[in-house]
């Protein structure tokens, strides 16, 4: 059994703890640090102390460690597009190839990203030198980026078995040839969004129409639609008929006529200045008969505005189209098999169409022309109201009457006016909120629809020009646009859609005011 004992420097007994004096006698016969070692200095030339002539010409690089240093604001763009985004040339599973193919991870990830990071891992694989994925679909697929997926994702549009397909099923072609990439979606829709053939494709939707614009009108008789109808099976010599509407009253003025040549028209419109005066514009298309030399000189002796609307867009000149429709539509009911006697049956017709109800005016345009309502023959034979009374035929009273009427005149017009407003706000209302509104910008590439291949169709054939530059743009939903060989002319922005291709040549383009299409 141990008694006592010595721990650092201490004995320990029966009698306590005491200082082991054994120790400080052998610490007290110790030499002197500065006695154990005897040296000499002895001065040594420069030129033959190799080592210590090089050390001296060397340069510290520690010399500045400590000295104050000025915080740097401003980086080279380059440093900071690599830490934005992560530096291009490397792969977007360069971390995942490194973690299965050598065991390493990123530093200083936080909890909640080594958890997605090990998580998202058990989906890889490392077969060198490729890394894989195990898909939801139980298919295993390799991993791409860069340019090499790129490829494959052209290869699957425009290739030999691609056939252009949308962005959903051309990525679903990639997976069915075995790659994969987590952006292939959206680099799929941009492929096809920039694709030139695809752009050249498709109809013009309902959906891109531009914003409606009406033509309102205060005045009876203020502004007229001229247009040709026909050609129509002979009937006397006539195959065409120029038709004539009045914007507020909507009051029509048709002839049948063997031709549509300038002459014919300005006949025409001298017989209906005399009758209804002088209007203050004329709206028409821009057919030779109505654009010539003979047709401007005589618009320009009456002091009237010739106004053309815009080429391949009807709705322009959309309330003389819906007269056409409407006159064309009792002609075919009241010809029958008999083809050939249309003429006789126009004035029949212009009857029929003047004494119609018309909802955007609330009224008929015989009552707004002249006041009274059109007596009918069917009221005369089945004994009408105003056929039984006397008072037709007292002149006085029958006066009065008619001054009565006269004066009424005016209040009918206005609210017309009123009623034609409302409709056509409305009306636009309804169509504004089912179109999807663009915007066009003087600059801009476009493609233009080819409207005439309606008329003369091409099998197989693109339907959209172009690409075309905006020269200017116009309030009224009108755009000019500008070739790169120098030609330019003016068309609806409906027929336009936005090319996303590559640079056309620079052209100069003046500072000019753009208007958003929803104004």
């Amino acid at each position: 059994m141990v008694k006592e004992g010595i721990v650092l420097g201490h004995k320990i007994s029966k009698k306590g703890i005491e200082v082991d004096m054994a120790k400080i006698e052998v610490i007290s016969k110790l030499p002197h640090p500065t006695t154990e070692f005897d040296f000499k200095v002895i001065d040594i030339r420069g030129a033959e102390n190799y080592a210590a002539d090089h050390l001296s010409r060397l340069e510290n690089p520690y010399a500045n460690v400590f000295d104050p240093k000025e915080i740097n604001e401003i980086f080279p763009l380059e440093t900071l597009n690599k830490i934005a985004h992560n530096d291009p040339s490397t792969p977007w599973y360069a971390d995942l190839a490194n973690y299965h193919a050598g065991n390493f991870i990123i530093k200083g990830m936080a909890s909640q990203q080594k958890k997605k990071f090990f998580k998202d891992a058990r989906h890889y694989f490392w077969d060198d030198p490729y890394l894989f994925r195990t898909c939801a679909d139980q298919i295993i697929r390799r991993c791409m980026a860069g340019q090499k997926a790129i490829d494959i994702l052209n290869a699957c549009h425009s290739g030999p078995t691609g056939g252009h397909y949308g962005a959903s099923y051309t990525a679903k072609k990639v997976f069915d040839s075995g790659f994969y990439w987590p952006s292939i979606y959206k680099d799929a829709f941009k492929l096809v969004k920039h694709c030139d053939s695809c752009q050249r494709q498709g109809k013009v939707s309902q959906r891109y129409e531009m914003p409606q614009n009406f033509i309102q009108m205060c005045e009876i008789f203020g502004v007229w639609g001229i247009d040709f109808m026909g050609p129509f099976p002979s009937s006397k010599g006539n195959k065409y008929i120029l038709v004539a509407v009045d914007y507020l009253s909507k009051w029509v003025e048709a002839k049948a006529l063997p031709t549509n040549e300038a002459q014919v028209v300005v006949k025409f419109m001298k017989s209906l200045f005399s009758r209804f005066g002088t209007p203050k514009a004329i709206i028409s298309d821009h057919g030779t008969h109505f654009c010539n030399d003979q047709f401007l000189r005589v618009m320009e002796k009456y002091g009237v505005t010739h106004r053309l609307s815009t080429a391949y867009h009807p709705q322009t000149s959309g309330q003389v189209e819906v007269t056409n429709r409407g006159l064309k539509r009792i002609l075919e009911r009241t010809v029958g098999e008999n083809r050939a006697l249309w003429s006789d049956k126009l004035e029949d017709a212009l009857w029929a169409f003047r004494t119609a109800y018309k909802t955007l005016i609330g009224y008929t345009p015989y009552r707004l022309v002249y006041g009274k309502a059109c007596h009918l023959p069917h009221e005369i034979e089945h004994k009408a109201y105003w056929a039984l009374k006397h008072a037709n035929f007292d002149l006085t009273t029958a006066g009065d009457h008619r001054k009565l009427q006269l004066n009424e005149l005016s209040e009918l017009r206005d609210q017309a006016y009123e009623n034609s407003l409302f409709y056509k706000e409305r009306t636009k209302k309804l169509h504004d909120d089912k179109i999807k509104n663009r915007i066009f910008n003087v600059g801009d590439q476009v493609l233009l629809f080819n409207s005439r291949l309606k008329i003369f169709s091409g099998k197989l054939k693109s339907r959209w020009s172009g690409p075309f530059i905006i020269f200017e743009i116009y309030p009224y939903g009108t755009a000019k646009l500008i070739h790169p060989d120098g030609c330019n002319f003016k068309v609806k922005c409906h027929r336009l859609k936005h090319y996303h291709g590559g640079d056309l040549p620079p052209l100069e383009i003046p500072d000019v005011t753009t208007f958003p299409k929803d104004q």
